[in-house]
């Protein structure tokens, strides 16, 4: 059976820094938003109209998008790096998750959390465990809120879940298993293949795998260049960007 056991300070710490994950201050701010509340079709289309005027956005699909973008980054890579690095699964279902705001980011600033205790697995169930992990967090807020969303905001679902999937792709690709550590390294192979390849739809609250769509070999455009895997979706963060910036992995700006 799992046990439950309180994360450590140097670990929380990291969360914290590298992706803003907080404990839920007893003190709400007005600002403060629980992910379960964007379930709701009417106030999930009060906050895009909210998040559109303060990105300036065109439309309704362009912010869901960014901000889709945006809560992946600070909702799966956090959850996966514990899950994968400290073999511990916080709980970022929608209920437990609350959307926090800033000056420097004043639609989506960082996600705290009401309930901080870890789920632990006993070494014969990392496997089950690790469902229950995924299960919580994908098909109990992100494919919920995607769901949502896709309809609030006539956003095509395959553009929110490719802005998840490539939250997902770089962390195991850029951040976890690169240490040398060879335990950590062959924990990020099996998960990141398993979520990848391997995990069924239902984890994720869809038929089928929503990220593996996604994946595919890295390629350059010359010798000069780094690879790059090109999205298969825009994220028409060029429609919010000052300087109608594209995305370095674009796909219209390559066609």
């Amino acid at each position: 059976m799992n046990k439950l056991s309180r994360i450590e300070q140097d670990e929380w710490d990291y969360l914290n820094e590298q992706w803003g994950l907080c404990e839920y201050s007893a003190t709400r701010s007005e600002s403060s938003v629980r992910a379960s509340d964007l379930l709701d079709e009417e106030r999930c289309s009060e906050y895009l109209d909210r998040l559109t005027a303060l990105l300036q956005s065109p439309s309704r699909m362009t912010t869901a998008s960014q901000f889709f973008k945006r809560y992946a980054f600070i909702t799966s890579v956090p959850l996966l790096y514990a899950m994968t690095v400290y073999s511990k699964g916080l709980d970022l279902s929608a209920e437990n998750c609350f959307i926090e705001s800033s000056k420097s980011h004043p639609g989506l600033a960082h996600v705290s959390l009401a309930f901080v205790k870890a789920a632990m697995p006993e070494s014969s169930e990392r496997h089950d465990w690790r469902d229950t992990v995924v299960r919580r967090f994908f098909a109990g807020n992100l494919g919920e809120l995607i769901a949502v969303m896709s309809k609030v905001a006539n956003v095509p679902k395959p553009i929110l879940w490719e802005n998840v999937a490539v939250r997902v792709f770089s962390l195991y690709e850029k951040r976890i298993g690169v240490t040398g550590v060879q335990q950590e390294q062959s924990r990020a192979r099996e998960d990141f293949h398993y979520l990848v390849h391997q995990a069924p739809g239902e984890l994720f609250g869809e038929k089928q795998n929503p990220l593996s769509r996604f994946y595919g070999k890295p390629t350059c455009s010359s010798a000069s260049e780094p690879s790059l895997r090109i999205r298969k979706t825009c994220c028409f963060y060029y429609e919010v960007s000052s300087v109608n910036e594209y995305c370095t992995n674009c796909p219209k700006w390559r066609s």
